[in-house]
């Protein structure tokens, strides 16, 4: 095949794609449609179907952090915490990286680590990293503590979380004793 059949292909196809563009254009020209100001359904929701939804927006579910932990294992948690690693070091004396040093978290202030800027939102937090919290900021970190810049999409599966939360309590000092 030579260069100009190959030009004429290319062509052929660009043409196409102009056309079918062209058509949509022209028709949207051609069959003006005017919209309604006002809908022609109104749907009314009751007050108190709507004052429900909004309460069951606002109940923080209850985890039996007990049960959740006998699910985990420490050397699950080390596998799992490969995902952490690309911003975090668990390591005593470690560095921070793109993300505060995790050695000893458990049990300690958030937002803590003085050689670390952390954002807005975990610096007024002002809570102490327990069992249960630490669960709730790894299930959603951008849900739990809304506007943390921590970057990740959580862990879902609660034998994951649970097994990261066992190996990261196991990284410490003083490992707080189990529930």
């Amino acid at each position: 095949m030579d260069s100009f059949e190959i030009n004429k292909i290319i062509a052929a196809v660009l043409l196409v794609a102009l056309i079918v563009i062209g058509i949509g254009k022209i028709s949207d020209l051609a069959f003006y449609v005017n919209k309604p100001e006002k809908s022609a359904y109104k749907v009314e929701i009751p007050e108190s179907d709507a004052n429900e939804n909004k309460k069951v927006q606002k109940v923080i579910e209850k985890v039996d952090i007990k049960a959740l932990l006998a699910m985990g294992d420490v050397s699950h948690g080390e596998k799992v915490f490969k995902k952490c690693a690309a911003c975090h070091l668990i390591n005593k004396g470690g560095e921070n990286k793109i993300g505060p040093a995790l050695y000893g978290i458990i049990g300690r202030k958030v937002a803590s680590k003085e050689d670390y800027k952390y954002s807005k939102a975990m610096a007024e937090y002002n809570k102490n990293w327990t069992f249960e919290e630490m669960n709730g900021y790894l299930r959603k970190p951008q849900s739990y503590i809304k506007g943390t810049k921590m970057a990740f999409a959580g862990l879902r599966k609660d034998k994951d979380r649970a097994s990261v939360i066992l190996y990261l309590n196991q990284n410490s000092d003083n490992p707080l004793k189990l529930p």
